[in-house]
């Protein structure tokens, strides 16, 4: 049996949780280890880099001192070997070259993010190897640099991953003969390009790192551990009715990753799904806890599973009479979209407008909203709420519209997006409304 196990930044806290996890690692068999920065560090170097750029060197180096002083407490607990702890401190040193530079230069492009926001998974897999072999009671766990292995494009802060050179690489360097009796611990969330720069595959992608890697070692199960004892029916601290989900599809997670659910990083299946992977969700708190198991075949499809919310949302609606009656339209907006790399989530049209939903943050991009105005009226809502209903054959289930709206008809809706998914049901409220949305629908929809 191939395990890759992941365990995120809470499971990498402090040396207790780091034993925790290690326990959860030898209990599960894993031979594969992939780890998260420990809690607060990825917030703390992205600080560093912006406070670097724009800030005082003063106020840098205090940043700096944060994290080293977070790290070396860990690193005495758990009486890190010479070997070990002169890794650390190269890290260490490397990590202030790079704000050094950064503040010098005056400039921190995302090349020097990535190698920045990197710092975090190298730093906390060199002591990871340390807590597992104080479990293993000898030198089983082995430190393993995931960029040997892991080679993406260079589009830095969310590179995409060279699946084929991957799995190739993998043969080499994680072959059935290397990981026997042994333990690699690794990084999750980084990358090399061709050109060997560290690349980022964009928040959360720790959980892709996981997935990947079992995809290129051809594993038996992929787990991902957390803080939270696997996928519930909807975010728990919106309502405490929600209930825990003991096994569910990849079609159905994937919907649910993809519209808000946090649990999951939203491209982690893909690898999964490719090779048919069970991926197991649970909490490295609470391991002998049920957990969820996502798998290609489960035993129920139930019309509703899961309600996800996405907040910080914004409606972008693009209007002109030339639409009417013509072509060509949509592929001037989606080639001006896919110029910016921007991502759309939801889509509807009419006669001569088409509204699209983006998250907050591409609202900033002033070059997009130019080029799209050269050519229609751009009418922009934001502050708003994507609510999701993931279940089965929802696209074939008559009545349903209204046994939805009819438990928020006190509610503006702004936009509803059916009919391209069986698996999902979404619309736009106001952000301030999402909450209430979400609890008015699990109440009536999935509390039995």
């Amino acid at each position: 049996m191939k395990v890759v196990s992941k365990f995120g930044g809470t499971s990498m806290a402090d040396a207790g949780c780091m034993l925790r996890s290690s326990e959860v690692v030898i209990q599960q068999k894993s031979c594969v280890v992939v780890v998260s920065a420990t809690s607060g560090t990825t917030n703390d170097l992205i600080q560093l880099a912006k406070t670097s750029h724009t800030g005082s060197w003063t106020e840098a180096v205090a940043i700096i001192e944060k994290i080293i002083f977070r790290h070396q407490k860990i690193a005495a607990e758990l009486v890190l070997t010479p070997e070990l702890n002169k890794n650390l401190e190269q890290l260490f040193s490397e990590m202030k070259s790079l704000a050094q530079g950064i503040n010098l230069l005056e400039d921190c492009s995302l090349k020097a993010m990535d190698k920045m926001m990197s710092f975090g998974e190298r730093m906390s897999s060199v002591l990871f190897v340390q807590a597992l072999n104080h479990i293993c009671k000898n030198e089983k766990a082995i430190f393993f640099d995931v960029r040997t292995v892991l080679k993406t494009d260079d589009q830095f802060s969310k590179a995409k991953p060279l699946t084929s050179e991957i799995i190739e690489l993998c043969k080499i360097h994680l072959s059935d003969e290397k990981l026997k009796n042994k333990i690699y611990v690794t990084q999750g969330f980084i990358g090399l390009t061709k050109d060997n720069a560290t690349t980022t595959l964009g928040r959360g992608g720790s959980d892709y790192t996981a997935a990947i890697l079992a995809e290129g070692i051809n594993a038996d199960s992929l787990e991902i551990w957390t803080d939270v004892a696997g996928i519930a029916t909807t975010d728990p601290r919106i309502t405490n009715k929600a209930k825990p989900i003991s096994e569910i599809s990849f079609s159905e997670a994937s919907e649910l990753a993809t519209f808000g659910a946090k649990i999951l990083h939203p491209a982690t299946l893909l690898p999964a799904m490719r090779k048919n992977i069970p991926v197991f969700v649970g909490s490295s708190f609470d391991s002998k806890a049920t957990g969820t198991w996502v798998k290609k075949e489960v035993k129920d499809y139930p019309l509703f599973r899961a309600i996800a919310i996405r907040k910080k949302q914004a409606l972008v609606t693009l209007s002109t009479l030339e639409m009417l009656q013509t072509h060509g339209f949509l592929f001037k907006l989606f080639e001006i979209f896919n110029k910016h790399k921007v991502s759309i989530d939801a889509i509807t049209t009419s006669e001569i407008s088409v509204s699209v939903t983006v998250e907050n943050d591409v609202l900033d991009q002033k070059e997009l909203f130019s080029e799209l105005s050269n050519f229609c009226e751009v009418t922009i809502e934001k502050d708003l709420s994507m609510v999701s209903l993931i279940g089965n054959n929802i696209n074939h289930t008559p009545g349903l519209a209204q046994k939805i709206f009819g438990c928020i008809a006190d509610i503006n809706v702004r936009m509803i997006c059916l009919g391209a998914s069986r698996h999902n049901f979404c619309f736009i409220v106001n952000e301030n409304d999402g909450n209430a949305v979400v609890q008015k629908l699990h109440d009536q929809l999935l509390v039995q």
